[in-house]
C-alpha cells in the first residue's frame, strides 16, 4: 500500500503505476453526474474561485454523499467522463470512481499528469474512513451536491496512469 496525501503533487503522480494500491489521507471532493458538468462550466467561465474551490492537486470521488454512506458511481457515464479532461486541466490529479474509461480520456489524463483510481464498492468501509464532510457547492442538488470530505486511509487502486489502463492491458 502506498500512502497518498492531498493535495497530490506531480511528483506523487509520477511514482504511481497501474495496479498500485493506495490509501488517501486529506481532503477529497465528492460529486457526480449533475455537479461535475457544473464545475466544468465554472472553470470555463473562470468563476470556480468565487466558490472558494481550488482544484490544484485535488482528488475528486465520483459519488453522492448520503446518510447511507458513499460508494463509487460509474465514471464512464458521459456526464462524468466528459468532465475528466477539463477537471484534470484545472488541477485535479486524482479521479476516483469505477468503470473503464475511453482511450481519449486515458490520453487526456496522461496529458494533464492526472490519474484515475477505482474504489471498491464497500459503502460501510468507505464511510468509516470519512472524518468530516460538508457541502461546498450546489446544495440544491441534495446528496449529489459537491461535498468536501476529510478522509483517513481511504482505499483505491490505480486504474489509469501515464497513458496505461488496467482495462486495456497489453
Amino acid at each position: 500500500m502506498k500512502n497518498i496525501k492531498t493535495p497530490v503533487s506531480i511528483n506523487d503522480v509520477s511514482k504511481l503505476k497501474i495496479l498500485d494500491k493506495i490509501l488517501i489521507t486529506g481532503y477529497i471532493y465528492a460529486g457526480r453526474d449533475v455537479v461535475l458538468p457544473k464545475l466544468v462550466t465554472l472553470i470555463k467561465k473562470n468563476k470556480l474561485s468565487s466558490l472558494g474551490i481550488n482544484l490544484d492537486g485535488s482528488a475528486i470521488f465520483h459519488t453522492a454523499v448520503s446518510p447511507a454512506g458513499v460508494g463509487p458511481t460509474s465514471s464512464n457515464k458521459p456526464e462524468i467522463e466528459n468532465s475528466i479532461p477539463a477537471l484534470s486541466q484545472a488541477g485535479v490529479k486524482l479521479h476516483l470512481g469505477k468503470g473503464a474509461l475511453s482511450e481519449s480520456t486515458v490520453e487526456a489524463l496522461n496529458a494533464n499528469n492526472s490519474i484515475f483510481a477505482i474504489v471498491p464498492p464497500l459503502s460501510a468501509l468507505l464511510s468509516e474512513k470519512i472524518i468530516k464532510k460538508k457541502v461546498v457547492a450546489f446544495a440544491e442538488e441534495g446528496v449529489e451536491a459537491l461535498h468536501l470530505l476529510k478522509v483517513n486511509s481511504f482505499p483505491a487502486i490505480i486504474a489509469v496512469a501515464h497513458g496505461k489502463s488496467i482495462f486495456k492491458l497489453e
